[in-house]
């Protein structure tokens, strides 16, 4: 019997009113967006003033034995601010966007905003080696959430995810002074094999509002500097590969390392694991001035230690040393409740894995060798080969990076397999349900089994982001289900939605 599409879900000819509807739509996007960027923005230079400028160079400034205990109570700070102000177990930050991105009714708690600041400010203006640009897109994402929560009238036409993607955005190329990446990651890190391409316009804007207000405030500068044009050869190219096999099995390893420390952050007392942990930040601290003439390299979000290789001529021991101090000191903030993101430590882990690999194989420009592995090892430990190509490009200042860091990243990416830092990042793009319309859509007549409803339940007829009819067919086992287009073959596997229809990812911490 042949399938007859239902009239709701048929295409048609966008007419002139839609597309008069549709501009005004993206005018007041793009609007929203860069009002939200540039809040963002400028939120973001007063938190890098505050924490780095003010607190972090109080700490460097300050006798060693400062050095040693900052870590410790800098966790105990972060620790009283979650309990205090109530802010929850564990001040994630990037993970937050991650988990709301994707669900437009998602929850996102402005209440908890305040205390997980807190934690941040306290974390990272002690010293604790994690990166800025996860308090940065955190605080974004709420000056979004926030801006729509409470002006709904005025917003009535631009969704949440729109503005929560900009706050995102904003926030990561404010704090990074580059536009692109934030746009880029803001996109992609929600997802494991995917973009959230809906987002585009608001991501793109958000992104260079927050870069310009940020600059307008510190200036402009290369967040990574470094020197040489690489040749582009068949050595190069094998040189490319080779970090990519070894930066994915790191990213491997570190990404296991970061997700157990987190669940040890959520499940453990907070008074034996701040001690524990800060004892062990405190022990690297003291490695650190013994074998690198004073300098505490453990501390930090961690570009002096990459200045530190590029710069000098340092021993394969002395790097060897350093990876394995930052990756104990990154893994015990992390596990003692510190609050910070994981990007800047992947770049580190990344800049000096790569800089093992060319000085083992004595390669010429070690500077290359430094970029592949960032590139690899960031693409590999949050799956995001795409946005961490771009930022070696913003970052350095070295489009000729670019061809051999996309080699590097794609080769770790596949290797890494699907080990990601993160564990609510989705496979890929799920669609979108609108109950309403499938019970149109399916005739008032039809069985109410086959209907479906909005909790989740087999057969419903939806639109994806295109607003193209699709329905859901359950697997028999209840593992997956299918989307299929209405009247055409399957198109790809989405995550099994949970009651509620908020499709869980598989492997989502607990």
């Amino acid at each position: 019997m042949p399938f007859s599409v239902p009239q709701q879900l048929r295409q048609r000819a966008p007419g002139t009113a839609d597309l008069r509807a549709l501009a005004s739509r993206s005018r007041e996007v793009v609007l929203v967006a860069a009002v939200v960027g540039a809040a963002a923005g400028l939120g973001v230079a007063g938190f890098e003033a505050l924490t780095e400028g003010l607190l972090f160079e109080h700490v460097l400034a300050g006798p060693p034995w400062l050095q040693v205990v900052a870590p410790t109570l800098g966790l105990v700070l972060a620790a009283l601010a979650l309990r205090v102000l109530r802010g929850g177990p564990v001040a994630s930050t990037t993970d937050e966007y991650v988990k709301s991105e994707p669900e437009p009714g998602a929850p996102f708690s402005l209440k908890e905003v305040p205390a997980r600041l807190v934690a941040c400010i306290a974390t990272l203006g002690s010293g604790g080696p994690l990166g800025y640009e996860g308090p940065s897109l955190y605080l974004g994402t709420a000056t979004g959430a926030a801006l729509h929560r409470h002006l709904p009238r005025l917003l009535r036409t631009v969704d949440r995810r729109s503005m929560l993607v900009a706050g995102a955005a904003a926030g990561v190329a404010a704090i990074f002074q580059a536009p692109a990446t934030g746009a880029v990651f803001a996109l992609e890190v929600p997802y494991e094999d995917d973009l959230a391409r809906h987002s585009l316009l608001p991501a793109l804007v958000g992104a260079a509002a927050g870069y310009t207000a940020f600059i307008l405030v510190h200036g402009t500068g290369a967040l990574i500097p470094v020197a040489g044009t690489p040749a582009i050869d068949l050595r190069d190219i094998g040189g490319a590969l080779g970090v990519g096999v070894s930066c994915g099995m790191g990213a491997r390893l570190y990404a296991f390392l970061l997700r157990r420390a987190k669940r040890i952050a959520a499940r453990t007392r907070a008074v034996p694991r701040v001690l524990v942990a800060g004892a062990a930040i405190g022990l690297t601290v003291v490695v650190t001035r013994l074998f690198f003439d004073g300098d505490p390299l453990s501390l930090g979000a961690g570009y002096d230690g990459i200045a530190w290789v590029v710069d000098g001529d340092p021993s394969l021991r002395a790097v060897a040393l350093l990876a394995t101090v930052r990756a104990v000191a990154t893994t015990a903030t992390v596990a003692g409740g510190g609050a910070g993101g994981l990007f800047v430590p992947l770049v580190v882990q990344g800049a000096l894995t790569g800089h093992l690999i060319g000085g083992a194989i004595g390669a010429e420009n070690e500077s290359l060798f430094v970029v592949l592995g960032i590139a690899a090892f960031l693409g590999a430990g949050y799956r995001v080969p795409l946005a961490a190509v771009v930022f070696v490009a913003e970052a350095t200042g070295r489009p000729g990076f670019v061809v051999p860091g996309l080699l590097a990243a794609v080769m770790a990416h596949i290797v890494a397999g699907r080990t990601s830092v993160s564990g609510y990042q989705r496979r890929t793009v799920v669609v979108d349900l609108d109950a309403p319309a499938a019970a149109a859509a399916a005739g008032a007549g039809a069985d109410a089994g086959r209907r479906g409803s909005a909790d989740g339940e087999g057969g419903v007829v939806g639109r994806d982001a295109a607003g193209n009819g699709v329905q859901f067919d359950d697997a028999a086992d209840g593992g997956e289900r299918r989307v299929r287009h209405v009247g055409e073959s399957d198109v790809g596997v989405a995550p099994r939605a949970s009651r509620g229809g908020a499709a869980r990812p598989d492997h989502e911490s607990p």
